[in-house]
């Protein structure tokens, strides 16, 4: 039902989970559920669509039982994403969990050299930048894109920038010389045509808190002045946007859809 929940909505791109976000077990597609999503996406017109990995993935740990079920669930959805036609697979890559961040990344980068290794997909992956939470390994662009450059092949082709999490690991990207910090990183490391995905969200804490905790739009920390300054930047506007915004009851989505559209208007 998300695709016609979307189009209900008047969105013309999603992002799904294609199973609990919170467990290991993956029901397996049957061709029957595969030809409706593909069917009932036609019908609305919905593209692109995003997959978003599970929350329990660390390509980063140094427990090799965690790592390598980690790197089969990151097989897993690039093949589910081929399966249904969705065009990026979003990936947060892991924790160093209180070890050295540069090794925690050289580990992730191994694992997803050993994914790229074991396959080609048509959906491409998308690391997205994180909170700047104790044992985050990609807060900061050049640490993606330290990432991307020693994965081979085409696996990776792009990157996800969540608004909540770069406020939240430091750049203050509701104001003019903020903005500019973060895009001028993503030019020089990786690159404008890289960006796939903005996920908007609001940030429920300060600037630099390194806290992951998501907000409606214009009601944390960024506000209604920081958005209209981010939404409106000409970097981003052919860039794909997803609300991850909090959802307490049904009227949460419609709210945020209109507060994005009225400031993307004005």
């Amino acid at each position: 039902m998300s695709l016609e929940r979307a189009h209900e909505l008047g969105c013309n791109t999603m992002q799904i989970f294609s199973h609990n976000p919170r467990g290991w077990a993956m029901k397996r597609k049957g061709p029957d559920e595969i030809e409706a999503f593909v069917k009932s996406r036609k019908k609305y017109d919905i593209s692109p669509v995003y997959i978003h990995t599970s929350y329990l993935i660390n390509l980063a740990s140094a427990n090799e039982t965690l790592s390598a079920k980690s790197l089969d669930m990151v097989l897993q959805e690039m093949d589910i994403a081929d399966s249904i036609g969705a065009e990026y697979v979003v990936l947060h890559t892991g924790s160093a969990s209180g070890e050295d961040a540069g090794i925690a990344r050289k580990r992730a980068i191994a694992c997803l050299t050993a994914v790229a290794k074991r396959g080609e997909w048509k959906a491409g992956l998308l690391l997205e930048n994180t909170a700047g939470e104790r044992g985050d390994i990609t807060s900061r662009v050049e640490e993606i894109a330290e990432i991307m450059a020693q994965v081979p092949g085409k696996l990776i082709s792009g990157i996800c920038i969540d608004t909540c999490h770069a406020f939240s690991a430091g750049y203050d990207i509701g104001k003019d010389e903020g903005l500019q910090l973060l895009l001028d990183e993503i030019l020089k490391y990786i690159g404008k045509e890289k960006i796939r995905l903005l996920h908007l969200n609001d940030a429920k804490g300060g600037l630099g808190r390194g806290l992951d905790r998501h907000e409606h739009i214009g009601h944390g920390a960024i506000g209604i002045g920081g958005f209209k300054n981010f939404l409106n930047h000409h970097l981003f506007s052919n860039i794909p946007m997803i609300l991850e915004t909090p959802k307490k009851s049904p009227d949460d989505d419609v709210k945020n859809l209109a507060t994005v559209r009225k400031l993307i208007a004005h």
